[in-house]
């Protein structure tokens, strides 16, 4: 069968993270990826572990691309480059804003000699701000755009050193928006023939998926009842074989509450006077979660209790690391599978 982009040709000057992830969704579609690297590689390539003399970070980011090495320092190389952006069908491009102007390769240079081309820039915060030549990574912009503050006030000083998350959410959401705008752009071209070029930031990213932002924006009353609490502030239990799980919603919020009655059939909670607002569901927290854990010890069978969390109208996952989930069933079933 073939692939929604087969035949597209994507030129990708992306390195580290955002642009890559970007770039592999479209070769994941069928496009053919070009990726031009400087003669010292994109930097992650050195990352460990290695598999051969490949960081496996890099390979999971730029699988199936072609990679071509110019050094665009020299007249030579800059004309390769522009010979290969010819051809292009869709340009991505993560440097700082202004860096590939340098070489003549900007959106402006590109579309003199091909009009037709779809260029996107990704960088922290947008080609035409006051802080676009800021320098910027995931972890600095989600610090400024307000993810860090919502993790740190989620814990609630519990961390005994503040550390930032351990995923690059700024990155990856930037990436798959920089898809969404591409694939925008060639519906564009289909329909008028006009090229386009995509500015994205990863700083407008953050506030468009921060499913917060509204609500702490608001200042509207909530008369007790958490902003926004649905899932986010779930709490993990120990089963009886030591395993964990956690169920996605909180007991406080009022409408979790009553599931979570149904669930444990414990509806004289309902009446509990200890439980009777969202602030007092959240005074006697630890009286409520330990009713929880009381109830999750009187399982043995993991598919039963599945099946009472379920018609509760709830949901529960089980911890697992990245490759107790290869192992799983569902990896098997859609095909892969962990070889360790």
């Amino acid at each position: 069968m073939s692939a929604p982009l087969d035949g597209l040709r994507v030129v990708d000057f992306t390195r580290v993270l955002a642009g890559p992830h970007c770039t592999k969704a479209l070769r994941d579609l069928g496009a053919q990826v070009i990726k031009i690297e400087p003669p010292s590689g994109d930097i992650v390539r050195i990352g460990l572990p290695h598999v051969g003399d490949m960081g496996m970070y890099f390979a999971q980011q730029n699988a199936g691309k072609r990679s071509l090495s110019l050094d665009l320092n020299w007249s030579e190389a800059r004309e390769v480059a522009v010979e290969i952006c010819r051809t292009a069908d869709v340009i991505v491009e993560n440097f700082r804003p202004g860096t590939l102007k340098r070489f003549g390769l900007s959106y402006e240079d590109v579309r003199q000699f091909n009009p037709k081309v779809v260029y996107a820039s990704l960088s922290g915060y947008g080609q035409s701000t006051s802080w676009s030549n800021r320098p910027a990574f995931a972890v600095t912009v989600q610090a400024e755009t307000g993810l860090t503050s919502i993790v740190e006030d989620h814990f609630g000083g519990a961390l005994s050193e503040p550390m930032n998350d351990a995923c690059s959410h700024a990155d990856i959401y930037t990436g798959l928006q920089g898809v969404i705008g591409i694939l925008a752009a060639l519906q564009h071209r289909n329909r008028t023939g006009e090229g386009q070029h995509i500015d994205v930031s990863m700083a407008a990213t953050m506030l468009s998926v921060n499913e917060r932002a509204g609500s702490q924006l608001s200042g509207i009353d909530t008369n007790g009842e958490p902003i926004a609490l649905s899932a986010n502030e779930s709490h993990i239990f120990k089963l009886p074989d030591g395993n964990r799980l956690t169920i996605a919603a909180s007991p406080i919020f009022s409408p979790m509450f009553a599931r979570y009655c149904a669930m444990m059939r414990r509806n004289d909670l309902l009446s509990d006077p200890r439980y009777a607002t969202a602030n007092l569901r959240r005074e006697h927290l630890s009286s409520l979660l330990e009713e929880v854990r009381v109830w999750l010890l009187t399982f043995t069978d993991l598919q039963e209790l599945q099946a009472q969390v379920s018609e509760a109208g709830l949901a529960c996952g089980m911890i697992r690391t990245v490759n107790e989930f290869a192992k799983s069933e569902w990896v098997k079933e859609m095909g892969g599978g962990c070889r360790r």
